[in-house]
């Protein structure tokens, strides 16, 4: 079976006649425990695999760490014949260090993260825009043909949303559009922690090499957040834009593009950026 994927009995309805069980494909989905030096800071519903990539950039959005220099190892819990071995991951600080997991702890209530948002038990909103360092805006660093090119080939690299039709992508790209990081998850969140980290784990500063970050369906308020921590200026998006996605864009130095189809979109914030 696809690592991501997991069979499901179905009953169809067609031409007004429910058929006979036949098993289908469905999207996997378990909690994943993501702990840095032995604490607790996250549970977070996912999709199996990329499980490194997904804890070291949630840190990363988060404010625990900066760099790969931080992070010592990854690895899951407990061992491989253990019942829901795989399902909890403990990150460690690099040599001589300590991660300042009093940052997380102070504007969490310490709930569940769902597979639907990455900002649940935030104590306010207000706690997520404090972390938003507004950044530079520059003329042209990016074309508008390089946004839609990327935003369209995005589909290509969801094999898993081709069999299932339940399953988020997102994408990391260089100014001139060459792929960087992709990596699909039920959560959009989660897709964009996991891009991310995998960037940091190849010991890359993700906004000094990443302009572009694309997600499938809409630009919500988690992904230009995580896009603000990552310092990657440009968020692009095949469906629509969130309020709260444009505000914080806007505050924080975002270019947030919704609506890329068909070689048009619809440009929210800092359009100066984009040739």
């Amino acid at each position: 079976m696809t690592k991501g994927i997991e069979r499901r009995e179905a009953r169809r309805v067609a031409e007004g006649r429910l058929r006979p069980a036949e098993a289908d494909d469905v999207v996997a989905e378990e909690p994943l425990e993501i702990r840095a030096q032995g604490e607790t800071l996250a549970i977070t519903m996912r999709t199996p695999g990329a499980d490194r990539e997904l804890a070291v950039g949630f840190l990363l959005s988060e404010g625990i760490i900066a760099s790969r220099d931080e992070v010592g190892s990854v690895a899951h819990c407990g061992r491989p014949d253990q019942e829901g071995y795989g399902n909890t991951i403990d990150v460690t600080p690099g040599a001589g260090l300590s991660l300042d997991i009093e940052r997380l702890s102070a504007t969490r209530r310490g709930t569940l993260t769902t597979a639907a948002c990455g900002v649940c038990g935030r104590r306010s909103v207000e706690d997520v825009i404090a972390r938003c360092r507004p950044q530079e805006v520059v003329t042209a660093i990016i074309a508008s043909a390089t946004i839609s090119q990327a935003v369209e080939g995005l589909r290509a690299r969801q094999p898993n949303f081709a069999r299932t039709g339940g399953i988020h992508a997102a994408a990391l790209h260089d100014p001139q559009g060459a792929l960087l990081a992709t990596f699909e998850d039920i959560g959009r969140h989660n897709a964009v922690d996991k891009t991310v980290g995998a960037l940091v784990l190849k010991g890359i500063i993700p906004g000094r090499q990443a302009a572009l970050l694309v997600v499938s369906g809409r630009a919500s308020y988690e992904v230009v957040q995580k896009a603000s921590a990552a310092g990657v200026p440009v968020v692009a998006s095949v469906s629509a834009a969130s309020s709260l996605a444009v505000d914080l864009a806007r505050s924080a130095g975002i270019t947030l593009c919704a609506f890329v189809r068909n070689g048009g979109m619809s440009v929210y914030s800092h359009p100066e950026r984009i040739a």
